[in-house]
């Protein structure tokens, strides 16, 4: 091989972060993950205690504040900077691992939860978004709390059953929510394939005597996604070869050629725009109309009911389009591909879309509540501070909600034209119109008034 292909060679690798000395020691060193571990456990155990023990008032609890004013804001951003990171410093990972390492059992994860994991998943998100509404869960600092404490015993059960961290990788209601974002997300870990395949070890899935193996069962050897990657580095530490790298990435680049679409993971993507769109209504003055109206069809005023019909509806019209647009799409093309093989490549094209939706309602909470977290932080330490909780006006919020939705839509375009391999305008135009139809209407629902839940 001549200088000049070694260079032309060494040019086209992935820049690798654990290449940067200080990085790269602290990621191979018994501190990480454990001290953002340790952090993340103690904070949780005091928001628990507050949600259950503390004051019933939302708007002056500090577990409610810190949960749903600051956390659930700030998880799409970590998804999208940081993959996965979220659930290597996760609390209920951390006591997963301390169970297991005290109580644990070897015995492997029964194949049901294997085969249909991610299903559960799924209906858990929905559940727990279902049932925040009807019970009203973000508005009790005791549902919280109880909510929390439902999770802990889940992961307690699992950790004691169950090898690894079963309960993350099938239960856990936010694991299909950042498996599908973290397809989005600016880091990847991967192997080198000239190195991993003359490798003979596995340790980075088995681990070794000082290392555990990879807790959500993955082998870096094939892995080709970011979906179920902790970012752990328990692979890392164990890798006899250092073979593995992390390295940053264009974000939505994973979503371009995904080699087995799943359809839950396509479903997924389009429940949860369906999600992100009850989810501002329910905060629109509109609301009280929208439920009189489906009060008349179901001649009922339990609020229970019409919330569940709006619900489904919410979820199942963007299934539906997604559906009318694989069809149109083939009969526009002409040929002999199947519905479900386009609504299952194609879904994956809403994440970055879905994404953005999340992150622009999210917003809206941190921005107008944001100092809630420091008058409820100061309150534990005998501190008394009130006033104003907004930290910016509704206009800018506004205006910040309009630009990550048209970058949302910007990667969803994008994505569609990768994954139809670069086809023709005309071949697309179908998803381009579907795309085209969910940002107007997320962009029509930002631009009406909001009212707080908290």
């Amino acid at each position: 091989m001549s200088i000049l292909d070694k260079k032309l060679k060494q040019a086209k690798q992935p820049t690798n972060i654990l290449n940067i000395p200080l990085i790269g020691v602290f990621i191979k060193s018994r501190w990480y993950p454990g001290i953002f571990q340790w952090i993340a456990f103690v904070i949780f155990s005091v928001i628990v205690f507050q949600l259950v023990a503390g004051t019933v008032s939302p708007q002056t609890n500090f577990g409610t504040s810190m949960t749903w004013v600051l956390w659930w804001p700030i998880i799409p951003v970590l998804f999208i900077v940081a993959g996965r990171f979220w659930c290597a410093v996760c609390p209920f990972g951390k006591l997963s691992d301390l169970v297991r390492k005290f109580a644990g059992s070897e015995k492997r994860m029964p194949k049901f939860l294997k085969t249909y994991g991610i299903w559960f998943i799924d209906l858990f998100f929905i559940m727990i978004t279902w049932s925040d509404h009807v019970w009203g869960i973000v508005e009790s600092p005791r549902g919280s709390g109880y909510l929390l404490l439902v999770l802990v015993t889940m992961v307690v059960t699992t950790s004691v059953l169950y090898e690894r961290r079963t309960f993350c990788k099938t239960l856990c209601f936010l694991g299909g929510l950042a498996g599908n974002y973290s397809r989005s997300g600016m880091l990847e870990l991967r192997g080198t394939p000239e190195i991993c395949r003359t490798c003979k070890s596995q340790s980075c899935f088995k681990g070794n005597e000082k290392v555990e193996g990879c807790p959500m069962f993955q082998y870096v050897r094939t892995m080709d996604s970011s979906a179920e990657c902790n970012l752990c580095a328990n692979c890392i530490k164990s890798c006899p070869n250092n073979s593995i790298r992390i390295s940053p990435r264009v974000p939505t680049k994973e979503l371009w050629s995904i080699k087995k679409p799943k359809l839950e993971h396509a479903s997924l993507a389009a429940v949860i725009m369906g999600i992100v769109f009850v989810q501002n209504i329910t905060m629109l003055e509109i609301w009280g109309d929208i439920l009189r109206v489906i009060g008349l069809w179901t001649r009922t005023t339990n609020y229970t009911v019409n919330f569940t019909v709006a619900f489904v509806i919410s979820m199942m019209l963007p299934i539906l389009l997604l559906l009318g647009t694989a069809k149109l799409a083939i009969v526009i093309k002409g040929n002999e591909e199947k519905i479900k093989e386009n609504f299952v490549r194609f879904g994956y094209a809403i994440i970055p879309l879905d994404l953005a939706g999340h992150l622009a309602h999210n917003l809206f909470h941190i921005l107008t509540e944001g100092k809630a977290i420091w008058f409820n932080s100061a309150a534990l330490f005998g501190a008394s501070f009130r006033g104003d909780l907004s930290l910016a006006s509704v206009s800018t919020v506004q205006w910040i909600q309009y630009a990550i939705i048209i970058l949302g839509f910007v990667g969803s375009i994008y994505t569609v034209y990768r994954i139809g391999k670069k086809g023709s305008f005309k071949q697309l135009a179908p998803y381009y119109t579907f795309i085209l139809l969910l940002t107007v209407v997320n962009l029509y629902l930002f631009s009406l008034p909001m009212v707080h839940r908290v």
